[in-house]
């Protein structure tokens, strides 16, 4: 570590985050729900995650370590992943602050108030409704191909690649840019993103559904015999010439279906159970 880094002080005289504090807090923010509670949610986890920041720019001083440390166990809860770019704009603001700036005690609280609804907004469908529901699918066509533990180990390795580059980039980004996020938050770019995000996850998903769906619909529909030879037609030859893999898109926009009436996923996974061992008994499905 160079001499700058260890006192901290450019030639400017000001005080400045170093890249070790910024690892440190990277880090960190993946305990963001470590200690989480139903009062003010993921309070403690991110004021851990502001501990390097606020004992770089306010060590030798106790009561104003006190007064951040206070600041930052306030109401606290968004995506876990977006919690490294908040995290990011709350350090520029701090460091403003430590070097003597106008930033209040309210400003910071207002600041990360009002990003945490619309990064929680654009978080969960990217990451919870979207990459990560995709990449189980994939490993589990994996995994049901005969891959064995490659399927376990792609997801994995994948998620965990995309959730830390995420969390390194977006701390990175709020650190740099402090108050001109907002910015990007009032207008649509976050909502283009996310727009986009689902569009791709929804495509990759119908394209999977035939690979790891499979519905095998046996029940004679007809018999024709010609010349000796007898032609057999079922119900799955049907849907087939209609289209390939109708019968696992049926299904899977049934479920749709039950999920948008708010019935619950339980209960999804008993109905399809019954329609299975009905549809068995019957001869509809083999």
């Amino acid at each position: 570590m160079s001499e700058q880094e260890q006192t901290n002080k450019p030639n400017d005289g000001q005080l400045q985050l170093t890249r070790h504090d910024l690892t440190a807090s990277f880090w960190r923010s993946g305990f963001l729900q470590g200690s989480w509670n139903y009062e003010r949610v993921q309070n403690i986890g991110f004021c851990f995650q502001m501990e390097p920041t606020i004992k770089r720019l306010y060590g030798g001083d106790k009561k104003e370590t006190a007064k951040a440390m206070k600041r930052h166990l306030t109401f606290m809860q968004t995506t876990p992943v977006m919690s490294s770019l908040i995290g990011g704009v709350m350090m520029a603001m701090e460091q403003q602050r430590a070097n003597g700036e106008d930033v209040e005690d309210t400003m910071i609280q207002s600041l990360k108030v009002a990003m945490m609804g619309p990064l929680a907004g654009v978080g969960d469908p990217i990451y919870w409704a979207t990459i990560r529901p995709v990449l189980g699918a994939f490993a589990a066509s994996l995994a049901l191909s005969g891959m064995g533990v490659v399927g376990p180990l792609v997801f994995f390795v994948v998620w965990n690649a995309i959730r830390l580059a995420s969390r390194w980039y977006f701390q990175k980004l709020g650190y740099e840019q402090g108050l001109n996020v907002m910015h990007d938050l009032s207008g649509n770019l976050l909502q283009k993103f996310t727009l986009g995000a689902s569009i791709l996850g929804m495509f990759i998903l119908g394209a999977l559904v035939p690979r790891w769906t499979k519905v095998n619909m046996p029940l004679v529909i007809s018999k024709v015999t010609a010349n000796g030879h007898t032609t057999v037609t079922t119900l799955q030859d049907i849907f087939d010439q209609l289209m390939p893999g109708l019968a696992p898109l049926l299904l899977t926009f049934f479920c749709i279906w039950l999920l948008r009436k708010k019935v619950n996923a339980v209960w999804i996974i008993f109905i399809l159970f019954a329609l299975g061992i009905v549809g068995y008994m019957f001869h509809i499905f083999g």
